[in-house]
């Protein structure tokens, strides 16, 4: 079995901060969202993972490489367009052969990883397997209708009236037949080859489609939200692991991973967080589901349930919460009005809260 990874996309949801980096390489718990996939796959057994890339495959290549940091093969494929999921298996095909694969899109976080999943199918050899889950607005997402059986009867993308609470969740698992699925069908009203449609081709043409409805947490992480979200669950797996220097001072409580020349200083950390390499923190208190990168800077300020990058510097701030810092962007103080903020600024900005 082989892998198709989907990290094409512009991530417009994110801006300001994709605007300097591919979505995909946003960190969660001070690791790209990308890597979490990618060393899902691997535990699964997979060693062949080809990979999508667009506008920002410089970006993707630079921090994946070949694939030996996970032991993995690498192989690149350019889309020229965003022209929809059904598109990447297309172009995808000589790189895929006649094998089955799984396709997992790169900007999702599945926990539990998908060792099961591709054990499941292995064993039970249908044509396609597909991952649901129940959520609140399946409006955003493709959209399954279940049978009574327990049979896929219909898959929508999305639908403005969904048919069920269903949503497809970014992993599918395919053999040989989704080829033909691509070919047939035709682009969508919004210009895209759709997955839901190649997987409904599959159904139509007596294809056998499985579906497991999983029970462990997924989130898109395409937005501000969903982003913190998915920090949060990662940061909930941590051990505690310190490796800065800390003064006599300070207080950390929970559980903490703390970078190599890291500096804390007056301050109390209060897990779960993670502190990358060369930061300091100094006269500042910093609150659960934090990440802070390397070589940022975290001054007489309180932080709780936020994503710091690289470089950044955030200083004379009350409290922040529920906030994403873009790299070498500064947050600093204007005037004496302690006040909660929520903020999501690019990489360079300088913001003065009043």
């Amino acid at each position: 079995m082989k892998a198709l990874v989907l990290s094409g996309g512009t991530g417009s949801r994110l801006r300001p901060i994709t605007y300097t980096r591919a979505k995909q390489l946003v960190p969660l718990a001070n690791k790209p969202i990308l890597f979490y996939g990618i060393e899902d796959i691997a535990t699964a057994g997979i060693t062949e993972i080809g990979i999508i890339v667009g506008d920002t495959a410089d970006d993707i290549r630079s921090a994946v490489g070949d694939g030996s940091q996970f032991g993995v093969n690498i192989t690149y494929i350019e889309q020229e367009a965003p022209l929809g999921l059904a598109h990447t298996v297309l172009i995808a095909k000589e790189f895929l052969g006649d094998e089955s694969f799984i396709m997992y899109l790169g900007d999702n976080v599945l926990m539990g990883g998908v060792t099961d999943f591709v054990a499941e199918f292995n064993k039970e050899n249908p044509n396609s397997m597909v991952l649901l889950n129940k959520v609140e607005d399946p409006r955003a997402f493709g959209v399954a209708e279940v049978a009574a059986d327990g049979s896929i009867i219909g898959l929508e993308e999305k639908p403005k009236e969904p048919k069920s609470d269903l949503a497809l969740v970014g992993v599918y698992l395919f053999d040989k037949s989704i080829h033909e699925a691509v070919r047939a069908i035709e682009p969508s009203a919004r210009g895209e080859l759709e997955i839901t449609d190649a997987i409904q081709w599959l159904i139509d043409n007596n294809k056998v489609v499985l579906h497991h409805t999983i029970d462990s947490e997924w989130i898109d992480t395409g937005k501000h939200q969903e982003l913190l979200d998915a920090n949060r669950i990662v940061l909930d797996k941590i051990k505690t692991d310190i490796q800065g220097d800390i003064d006599s001072v300070s207080r950390i409580e929970g559980r903490v991973i703390i970078g190599q020349g890291t500096k804390i200083l007056n301050s109390t950390v209060r897990g779960p967080v993670v502190i990358g390499e060369n930061v300091i923190i100094e006269g500042s208190y910093i609150g659960p589901y934090s990440s802070v990168a390397s070589n940022a800077q975290i001054l007489d300020s309180e932080l709780e349930h936020s994503v710091v990058l690289e470089s950044a510097k955030i200083s004379g701030i009350a409290r922040m919460v529920d906030s994403l810092i873009g790299e070498r962007a500064e947050c600093t103080k204007d005037s004496e009005q302690p006040s909660a903020c929520r903020v999501m600024i690019g990489d360079d900005s300088t913001v003065k809260i009043p």
